[in-house]
């Protein structure tokens, strides 16, 4: 169980911050320098290296995003032009991607944030630029919500395993339907008829905590509250829920870690923005419930620390005794960690935290990061392109690299565990510096 360091204080971490911003940087340059970017995004580091892995091009937005975040947080111009001249180039097709349920990922952490940076004066305004990163957003929302399979009292925004799949990672990316629909655009299809996108959005959250997420009300003999599953399996000819499923995680009736750590910061943070739409105040108790059974469920089931194992029911944790009741351990011989849910969780229980004005949660999200900050997790060899280490993306299919000798994948890092550490480390610098606080919406609130 997670052990809450409830002194822990923001100020506490400056030192440590300041060493992350340094680190973060060499590592954007030398990607920028050696990465064949012919291959495709990179996805994540093999023996210490950026590679890619062809699945969809989700991570692309990580990558030039992370370049904006390090400008935001140490004003170094250099970062800047990266951030600004590679969205220019190399992200429009993710603007007007079809087959994708990402949207909030790739143009969110790029347009969106250099909006942001214009709106909050981090950089100086320019209409016609302002109109470039509004028109992408209008546009990536409106894409993302025509991806819709219609359900019994609602409906959902599928992945791209097809229209029966619900993914819990698409949580976060709902953020990009409600910029939009902030930026006054709708979705128009056939007939011309109007698609309200907070309306869509809210439908796509509400299967989300009614289907993927459990409150430990006899829903099925797995029913454990805070309990998620990563894909949810629909018919899709009459709308009816079929089963829990898991592309990445080991079941569909155990929790895959970062699919609950996706919810975690998905709810925390469409419940800050929902709390200023006057339409949505009869959708914030649900909302808050998902929020405080995940985050609850996360503080119960990682350890000490708070770095979690890829899954809560990884089959070899069995073998592996006390492990809830000490550090986490990245290199035991049964299981990997995955830091990279424990960056997107952090975040999570932060922003839960302030907005329910509550410490266990926020005090719980220092207290990861500060984790996170140092060794074993945070990467200080010059050579290896990542920032955070010890991250997962495939289990199940084994695509995470292990080294010789080794029992599991253990040493590399991933573009979105990358990313979200660098977003967590702004957002706590934010409430050091006294700096408007980081939503991804400071750009059309």
């Amino acid at each position: 169980m997670l052990q809450i360091n409830n002194s822990l204080q923001p100020h506490q971490l400056a030192a440590l911050l300041q060493q992350f911003w340094q680190l973060s940087a060499s590592k954007i340059l030398h990607i920028e320098k050696h990465y064949n970017t012919a291959l495709g995004a990179p996805v994540f580091t093999r023996e210490g290296q950026y590679t890619t892995r062809g699945w969809t091009e989700w991570t692309q937005g990580f990558q030039y995003g992370s370049a904006i975040l390090q400008f935001d947080a140490t004003g170094d111009d250099a970062f800047l032009d990266i951030g600004r001249q590679k969205t220019v180039a190399v992200m429009a097709p993710h603007v007007s991607h079809t087959g994708v349920h990402d949207h909030g990922f790739n143009n969110v952490s790029t347009y969106g944030n250099l909006l942001r940076l214009m709106k909050e004066e981090r950089i100086p305004h320019n209409e016609w630029e302002q109109n470039f990163y509004e028109l992408a957003l209008k546009v990536s929302g409106a894409t993302q919500a025509a991806r819709w399979t219609p359900i019994k009292n609602g409906g959902f925004i599928h992945s791209f395993n097809g229209p029966h799949s619900l993914f819990v990672d698409t949580i976060r990316s709902c953020r990009i339907l409600m910029l939009s629909h902030r930026l006054g655009h709708v979705l128009q299809g056939d007939n011309d008829v109007r698609t309200d996108l907070l309306q869509r959005a809210i439908q796509h959250m509400k299967a989300t905590a009614d289907f993927n997420i459990y409150y430990g009300e006899g829903r099925d003999t797995y029913d454990v509250a805070g309990r998620t599953a990563h894909e949810c399996i629909f018919n899709v000819k009459d709308g009816n829920f079929r089963s829990p499923n898991a592309q990445q995680g080991f079941s569909g009736f155990t929790t895959w870690t970062r699919g609950l750590a996706w919810a975690m910061l998905g709810f925390a943070e469409e419940l800050e923005f929902l709390a200023k739409e006057p339409a949505a105040q009869e959708h914030l108790p649900w909302m808050e419930k998902a929020a405080r059974a995940t985050c609850d469920f996360y503080i119960a089931n990682t350890p000490t620390d708070g770095v979690p194992y890829w899954d809560t029911g990884a089959p070899q944790l069995a073998h592996f005794e006390g492990y809830l009741n000490q550090p986490s351990n990245p290199f035991n011989p049964f299981e990997p960690v995955d830091s990279s849910a424990a960056a997107i969780a952090a975040q999570g229980l932060i922003r839960l935290g302030k907005y329910l004005k509550e410490d266990k949660y926020f005090q719980a999200g220092l207290t990861v990061l500060h984790t996170l900050l140092q060794p074993p997790y945070i990467s200080m060899d010059p050579e290896h392109q990542g920032l955070l280490l010890h991250a997962i993306y495939h289990q199940p299919n084994g695509w995470d690299y292990t080294p010789p000798g080794s029992k599991i994948p253990y040493g590399e890092s991933c573009m979105w565990g990358d990313y979200h550490i660098r977003e967590l480390a702004l957002t706590v610098q934010r409430l050091i510096t006294a700096e408007p606080y980081y939503t991804f919406y400071n750009g059309v609130l």
